[in-house]
């Protein structure tokens, strides 16, 4: 009875005496709703410079761990060296061969960040460590684990879901995302399945985003959920390698969500046209936004009005509409519930067509809540190495394909004639014969 007690009693629990942290200053992310300018960065390099930030903010700074198991470089996190320090009990004992370099390799005693090598199983360690120590050691630590996407929920997954069951929390970021993006490497990093998998994770929310705005807000909402709100979750965020300009935070198109609560929702408008010719709506997460707005130039020059929408997460819009029809379905009588997504498109007429760098399995489970006839294009197969752009016209999701699908959906609809789709279609580089990406193999 004396054991049990000092154990804390017959059944297991979790003892949180943690206090809840403050909210980060205002200003401490403000600057990524201003853009890039002309300037043409990746969402790894803002993910960094987020970072970066919150190391420097008075609330939480000294409770951010970041944690990278190899190529801090590749990620652009030499910049946190010299700020932040890799963590090492004994301190630097050598010189490091870039000693003379602007930002040099720094080991501290009370460096805050952790390195572990070549290793994803000791990285995945100090994730859990850092996002357990609220409950063991009352110390709200914040880790953010950057790693290869590839080598994730792939190679470490068992422990990434041991992470999530016993309750940990931080951001496990998944670098060089994509099955296109990181062109050249093939089959050794080019996923196109890692945010499927997390979906099956009950208490992580995962989410694709283009922009550094977006990438804030989800920051910030996560730090909010986890670390005031006290909620057991982990956060999954792809990044890429991609550069091109981060525009502005848009304003919100209607009073009933403000342009953040869509962010964290999953989806919102990115641009609307301002055409009178048939409406075609180009949905796409993460880098593809990039190939989305390409297409949206041609579609617009053969006179059709596009409306570009940013999905920020695929699996949140997927989980919420289940949760309503869950709700509905238990509640009869009761005023029903309905999803975000589908309030979000009901009003909307035209053609849709929805793209990302992940397998179409990963946008298959919304579409019937947004229209039954819309055109999916993803990245099913194995990555090749090849350029960007040809590896993305291997998969179908270059601007070329994605016009195409828009003019099909506009022919199958009656909207335009045989004639006009050939027309349209000529001045496009697709190849109908060609074999599929699962073919090709």
């Amino acid at each position: 009875q004396q054991k049990r007690q000092i154990l804390g009693g017959f059944l297991p629990s979790r003892i949180n005496h943690m206090p809840a942290l403050s909210a980060i200053d205002e200003s401490t992310l403000a600057e990524f709703n201003n853009g890039s300018g002309k300037r043409s960065i990746s969402t790894t390099t803002a993910m960094v410079r987020i970072i970066a930030r919150l190391l420097k903010d008075k609330q939480v700074g000294k409770y951010i761990v970041p944690i990278v198991p190899d190529e801090a470089r590749t990620f652009g996190m030499d910049g946190l060296f010299k700020q932040a320090g890799i963590y090492n009990p004994d301190g630097q004992n050598y010189t490091p061969v870039d000693a003379d370099s602007l930002l040099p390799y720094r080991e501290a005693q009370n460096g805050q960040i952790l390195q572990e090598g070549i290793c994803e199983t000791g990285a995945m360690a100090s994730f859990q460590a850092a996002g357990s120590a609220y409950s063991i050691h009352q110390i709200p630590t914040i880790p953010f684990y950057i790693f290869y996407s590839m080598f994730g929920f792939q190679r470490v997954g068992d422990m990434i879901w041991s992470c999530a069951d016993m309750m940990c929390r931080g951001f496990l970021l998944g670098g060089t995302a994509g099955r296109t993006t990181l062109n050249g490497e093939g089959l050794q990093h080019q996923d196109g399945h890692s945010h499927l998998i997390a979906n099956t994770f009950p208490n992580m929310r995962n989410y694709d985003p283009a922009f550094g705005y977006e990438l804030s807000v989800i920051v910030q909402d996560g730090i909010k959920r986890m670390y005031i709100d006290d909620e057991k979750l982990i956060y999954y965020i792809t990044v890429y390698n991609q550069n091109y300009p981060m525009p502005a935070l848009p304003q919100a198109e209607s009073k009933q969500w403000s342009i953040e609560e869509q962010i964290i929702k999953g989806a919102y408008c990115f641009k609307r046209g301002n055409k009178d010719g048939n409406n075609i709506h180009l949905l796409a997460s993460g880098a593809i936004i990039s190939e989305v707005l390409t297409s949206a130039d041609f579609l617009e020059s053969q006179g059709y009005n596009v409306n570009i929408w940013s999905i920020t997460s695929f699996n949140m819009l997927e989980r919420e509409a289940n949760e309503c029809e869950r709700f509905n379905r238990l509640n009869v009588g009761a005023e029903p519930h309905i999803p975000y997504v589908q309030q979000l498109f009901a009003k909307e007429s035209g053609v849709f067509v929805a793209v990302s760098d992940y397998m179409t399995a990963l946008i298959s489970p919304i579409t019937k809540w947004i229209n039954n006839d819309i055109q999916i294009l993803g990245t099913d197969g194995f990555g090749v190495s090849e350029s960007r752009e040809s590896i993305r016209n291997h998969f179908e999701i270059s601007p070329d394909y994605i016009s195409q699908a828009a003019l099909y959906s506009l022919y199958k609809d009656e909207q335009i004639t045989a004639k006009q789709y050939q027309q349209q279609t000529e001045l496009l580089n697709i190849s109908p014969d060609k074999l599929s990406s699962m073919e090709a193999r």
